[in-house]
C-alpha cells in the first residue's frame, strides 16, 4: 500500500495539532531515568510584561534544537520552562492599564495592587505558553517555575539570609541610577544612553577674601548647584594653585564652600575647575568620601528641587535649570553657555532622564564572589563559552565589578526579608517575620529581579526541598545556557556567583552566546523606529519550521543576525522541495512497515548491485559525520548548509533523479533501490527534526515506523562505500550532456550517442565497468548512448572529468541550416575584405593614417580572410558529401 502527501506544502495544515499530540503522549517530559546521560537546559525566563519578540523565538529556537538533538542521541532530557515577575517592568504595565482606567496604585493600596499585577500575569502567562506551542518548544510543563512563586519566594528569602549573615550584603548610603518617575533605584541594565544635545553652562564662583577675583566653573546640571560642597581644582595646576585652601562663594546661596586640590581633576578638562556635589554625582560621591565632606541632597525623590533651594523649592529640574540660569545673568555670575552632545542615561521604562542620587539602599558585596568566579575561569573546571571571546567578556566584568544594588522602592516583587523594631534600632533578618511582629515594620522595598533570576540554575531543581532531591541530583548542573550577550554581567555572572556560592559548583558546563536580531539594514529593531517582526505574524506566513530554520542557519554563534524576507521565503521553498521529494518517495516504494527492516539488510553490501545507492549511502554517511560534528560544536549554520547541500543537490536533483531509471525497470535492483529511498528519507528527517519538528513529524507519520520521530534515536550505520568515476563521469556526462544539447538548441526527444575516448583517463578502469550504469542512466534522463568505439570524421568533444566524449557532427547538425548561416557569414567577410582592400589601396589614407591604426586594418584584412578561406573549404567538403 502506497502513502500519498498532499501535492503542496501547507505549513499552517502541518503544524496543527502537533504540539497537542507530543503533549499528550508527555515526549517532553523528563524520563528520570538513572541509566541515561542527562541533559538538562533551563529557558531563560521571558518577561511576563508582554507577548514574546523575535529575539526570544531566535534564543528559544536554538535550545530546542539541543534538546530534541541530544533526545536522538539517547540523552535524557530536561528543558525546564519558566517565566520572570520582572519587577520594575511589570509594575510599569499594570499601572499604566489602571491609569488608563483611572485608578491609582495608592489608591488601591499594595495588596490589592498585587492582586492586579498576578491577574496580569497570569492572562500574559498563558500567552506566552501559546507562543512556545506555536515554536515547537519541548518544554517540560510539569516543571515549570516562575520567579516570584511561593516556592522561589521561600528560596529567595533563604539566600538573602544567608548572604547577610555571612556579611555579603549590606544596607548603606550610596549613589544609585535613580528613576524620578518611577521613584525607584534601578539597575544599569535599565539606563539606556543616548546621545543627547545640551549645555555646558559656565558661572563664577567668587572668592570670598577677594570679589574681583573668581574661578570659572562649569555644569550640565546648574539645578544641583544648591549641593555643591567644594570646588576642585588639580594642585598641579598653575592657573589656581593660589586658590587651594581658599573659599569661594556658591553664586545659587551664596554660601562660602572651599576650594580643595586633588589630581583627580583633569586639568585640560573644561575649566579645570570642578564643582563637587557629593550626593548627586558617582564620581563626586567618592572625592566625599575621601575627604568626609558634608552630604547635601537638594533634589527630591520626583526630581523636584527641594527646601534648600529656597525660591526654586518644588520646581522640576529642568524648569528650575532655566529660572537659575536667568537669575544668575541677572546677577553677574553667568558666564556663556556652549551647546554639547553628550552620553545622557535614560530609564528603560519611564523614559525619563536618570538622576545620580544617594539613597540608602541594599547592595551585595562583590569582591569575594567575582573573585570566586575569575578563579573558576582560570581552572580547569572552568565555563566554556562559545564563542570563546566572550569568557573575556565575563573577566572583564568581574574585574572591575561594583557592589550590587539590590533594593527597588516598588510593591511587585520580592520583599526584602528585613524587619525594624518599632522603639529600637535593631534590624531582624530571617526568611520567616520574627515572632513578636508585631512588634516589627518590615522593609517595604522589594529586590532588584536579577536577585531572584541568579539563583534560577538551582532554584528550578528544586534544591532546598530535600537532600536526596532525584530532579537536582540527576540534572543539576544544566550542560548549556543559552543567551545573548548583552546580558553577560546582568545575569550570567549573578548566576555563576550565585551558584558557586550556594551550590559549590558551576551553573552550567556551556554558555551559548547569539548576538541581536537586527532589521535588513542592520538597525536593531524596537519601537521608535518601528522596525520589529511579530514572530507570531511570521509563523502564519511561512510557517514555525521555516522561521526555524531561517534563524539557526544564517548566523553563526555570537554574531548578529539580519531579518531577511528573502532568506525566509529561501527556507520556505528548501522545506517545499523536502516535501517533494517524500511525496515522490511515497509514490514509488511499498511500505506496510517495510521500513521497519531496511537498517538491517541495508548492512549486507552484497546486496548493493546498482552503484547510485552506494553513491548516495556514502554520501549520506559523510553528510551524517559532518552534521554530529557541527551540532556538537553548537555551529547550526555549517549544519544547516550541509544538510542543505545533500538534500538539495546530492539526493533531491541527483539521487531521485536517477532512481526513475531504476523504478521504471523490473530490474531485482528496484527493490533495493526503494528501500534505500525510504531509508535515506528518515535519515534525512531524522537529522531535520531538531531544526524543523513540524513537517519532520508530519512526513515521518506517513512512513508507519514509529508513532512519532520523538521515539526516534540517530542511527548508527556508516556506509563505506567506494564509487570511482560515479560522480566525474556518470553525474558530469549527464550535465555536460544537458548542457550541449541546451546550446546546441536540441531536444530530449532526438537520440544522441557518444563516443567516450578514455585512453588518459585515471578512471579507464571504471570506465568498462561504469559503461552499463552511463548508458542506463544517460538513456533515462538524457536519451543519450555511450560506447567506446573511437569515431572518425568531423566530431564535437566534450570533456567529463578527464575523458572526452565525441559525436559526430552529422549526428546532430542540421546541415542546411549550416550552410545558410555558413554562406551568409561568408558574405559578410567578403564584403569586409573588399572594404579593407579599397582602405589600403587608397594611397591618401596610407600617407596621413595613424601608422597603428593602418596596422591594425591590415591585420583585420588578414584574419577576415582567413576566416573567409576557412568557411569556403568547409563549404566545397559539404558539396562533396552531398
Amino acid at each position: 500500500m502506497k502513502k500519498e502527501l498532499d501535492k503542496k506544502y501547507n505549513p499552517t495544515a502541518v503544524e496543527q495539532g502537533k504540539y497537542e499530540f507530543w503533549n499528550k503522549h508527555k515526549y517532553f517530559e523528563a524520563e528520570l531515568n538513572q541509566s541515561k546521560k542527562p541533559y538538562s537546559i533551563l529557558i531563560p525566563p521571558p518577561n511576563v510584561t508582554g507577548k514574546l519578540h523575535l529575539g526570544h523565538a531566535w534564543d528559544t529556537a536554538l535550545q530546542d534544537t539541543l534538546i530534541r538533538y541530544k533526545k536522538m542521541s539517547g540523552f535524557d532530557t530536561l528543558y525546564v520552562p519558566g517565566m520572570d515577575h520582572a519587577g520594575i517592568a511589570t509594575q510599569v504595565k499594570v499601572e499604566q492599564r489602571l491609569k488608563e482606567q483611572g485608578i491609582s496604585r495608592f489608591e488601591l493600596g499594595r495588596t490589592k495592587f498585587i492582586d492586579k499585577v498576578w491577574e496580569w500575569k497570569e492572562e500574559y502567562a498563558q500567552t506566552i505558553r501559546a507562543q512556545w506551542a506555536k515554536l515547537g518548544l519541548s518544554l517540560d510543563y510539569s516543571k515549570e517555575k516562575f520567579t516570584y512563586s511561593p516556592q522561589l519566594n521561600d528560596l529567595v528569602n533563604y539566600v538573602f539570609t544567608e548572604m547577610y549573615n555571612k556579611g555579603l550584603i549590606y544596607k548603606a548610603k550610596r549613589i544609585v541610577n535613580w528613576d524620578p518617575v518611577q521613584k525607584t533605584a534601578i539597575s544599569n541594565i535599565e539606563v539606556i544612553y543616548q546621545e543627547t544635545t545640551g549645555g555646558m553652562y559656565h558661572f563664577k564662583y567668587v572668592l570670598a577674601d577677594d570679589p574681583t577675583k573668581f574661578l570659572q566653573v562649569a555644569t550640565t546640571r546648574p539645578e544641583t548647584m544648591f549641593g555643591d560642597v567644594c570646588v576642585v581644582v588639580n594642585p598641579k595646576d598653575k592657573r589656581y594653585q593660589k586658590f587651594i585652601g581658599k573659599k569661594v562663594i556658591n553664586p545659587v546661596n551664596q554660601q562660602a564652600i572651599p576650594v580643595l586640590g586633588d589630581s583627580y581633576v583633569e586639568m585640560d578638562f573644561g575649566t579645570g575647575a570642578m564643582k563637587c556635589t557629593p550626593v548627586h554625582d558617582v564620581n563626586d560621591f567618592i572625592l566625599g568620601e575621601k575627604y568626609q565632606l558634608e552630604q547635601v541632597i537638594c533634589l527630591n525623590e520626583d526630581g523636584s528641587l527641594n527646601e534648600l533651594c529656597g525660591e526654586f523649592q518644588g520646581l522640576d529640574r529642568f524648569a528650575a535649570r532655566k529660572e537659575i540660569i536667568a537669575k544668575l545673568k541677572a546677577a553677574g555670575t553667568y558666564v556663556k553657555t556652549e551647546e554639547i552632545v553628550h552620553q545622557v542615561g535614560y530609564s528603560e521604562r519611564s523614559n525619563a532622564i536618570v538622576e545620580p542620587y544617594l539613597s540608602l539602599q541594599w547592595f551585595v558585596k562583590m569582591d569575594e564572589l567575582a573573585s570566586n568566579v575569575l578563579k573558576l575561569q582560570a581552572s580547569d573546571q572552568a565555563i566554556q563559552f562559545f564563542p570563546k571571546r566572550f569568557d573575556d567578556t565575563l573577566k572583564r566584568w568581574m574585574e572591575n565589578a561594583n557592589d550590587w544594588t539590590i533594593s527597588r522602592q516598588l510593591w511587585w516583587g520580592h520583599q526584602i526579608p528585613a524587619w525594624y523594631h518599632n522603639t529600637s534600632q535593631e534590624i531582624y533578618v530571617g526568611v520567616k517575620p520574627p515572632s513578636d511582629e508585631a512588634n516589627w515594620t518590615r522593609d517595604p522595598d522589594v529586590l532588584d529581579t536579577w536577585f531572584s533570576s541568579a539563583i534560577w540554575p538551582f532554584a528550578v531543581f528544586d534544591w532546598g526541598t530535600d537532600e536526596n532531591n532525584p530532579l537536582f541530583k540527576h540534572y543539576f548542573p544544566s550542560n548549556v545556557l543559552v543567551t545573548g550577550y548583552d546580558i553577560i554581567f546582568f545575569w550570567v555572572a549573578r548566576m555563576i556567583f550565585q551558584t558557586q556560592e550556594f551550590i559549590g559548583s558551576k551553573p552550567f558546563d556551556d554558555v551559548l552566546i547569539h548576538g541581536l536580531i537586527r532589521d535588513a539594514e542592520g538597525r536593531k529593531m524596537s519601537k521608535s523606529l518601528g522596525n520589529g517582526v511579530d514572530p507570531m505574524a511570521v509563523i502564519k506566513e511561512y510557517g514555525a519550521d521555516t522561521l526555524r530554520h531561517f534563524l539557526l542557519t544564517n548566523s553563526a554563534p555570537g554574531q548578529d543576525l539580519r531579518y531577511s524576507e528573502e532568506k525566509l521565503r529561501a527556507s520556505w521553498n528548501f522545506i517545499n522541495k523536502i516535501w517533494n521529494a517524500a511525496r515522490y518517495v511515497m509514490l514509488n516504494i511499498e511500505f506496510v512497515g517495510d521500513l521497519k527492516t531496511i537498517t538491517s539488510s541495508l548492512q549486507k553490501s552484497a546486496s548493493f548491485e546498482n552503484v547510485a545507492d552506494k553513491w548516495i549511502l556514502n554520501k549520506l554517511s559523510q553528510t551524517k559525520k559532518a552534521y554530529h560534528e557541527a551540532m556538537d560544536k553548537y555551529e547550526f549554520t555549517i549544519a544547516g548548509k550541509n544538510l542543505y547541500k545533500f538534500i538539495w543537490d546530492d539526493y533531491c536533483s541527483w539521487y531521485l533523479e536517477l532512481t526513475k531509471a531504476e523504478l521504471n525497470s523490473s530490474t531485482p535492483t528496484s527493490k533495493t533501490t526503494q528501500a534505500v529511498l525510504g531509508f535515506v528519507l528518515k535519515e534525512i528527517l531524522l537529522m531535520l527534526n531538531p531544526i524543523m519538528p513540524f513537517v519532520t513529524e508530519e512526513i515521518y507519520q506517513q512512513l508507519e515506523l514509529r508513532t512519532s520521530i520523538m521515539e526516534e534515536q540517530f542511527s548508527e550505520i556508516d556506509f563505506d562505500f567506494l564509487t570511482p568515476g560515479f560522480e566525474e563521469l556518470v553525474l558530469e556526462g549527464i550535465s555536460k550532456i544537458r548542457e550541449f544539447r541546451t546550446n546546441q538548441k536540441i531536444k530530449n526527444s532526438h537520440p544522441l550517442s557518444f563516443s567516450c575516448n578514455g585512453k588518459e583517463s585515471s578512471f579507464k578502469k571504471q570506465l568498462v565497468e561504469l559503461l552499463p550504469t552511463l548508458n542506463k542512466y544517460f538513456q533515462a534522463l538524457v536519451n543519450s548512448q555511450v560506447t567506446l568505439t573511437l569515431l572518425t570524421g568531423e566530431v564535437t568533444t566534450i570533456q567529463v572529468g578527464d575523458c572526452f566524449f565525441e559525436i559526430l557532427n552529422l549526428d546532430f547538425i542540421d546541415k542546411e541550416k549550416q550552410v545558410a548561416e555558413l554562406l551568409a557569414t561568408k558574405a559578410e567577410l567578403s564584403a569586409e575584405i573588399a572594404r579593407s582592400q579599397k582602405m589600403l589601396s587608397n594611397q591618401n589614407f596610407i600617407a596621413k593614417a595613424d601608422p597603428k591604426k593602418v596596422e591594425l586594418e591590415v591585420e583585420k584584412a588578414k584574419q577576415n580572410q582567413l576566416q573567409y578561406d576557412l568557411i569556403t573549404a568547409k563549404l566545397a567538403k559539404y558539396q562533396k558529401n552531398k
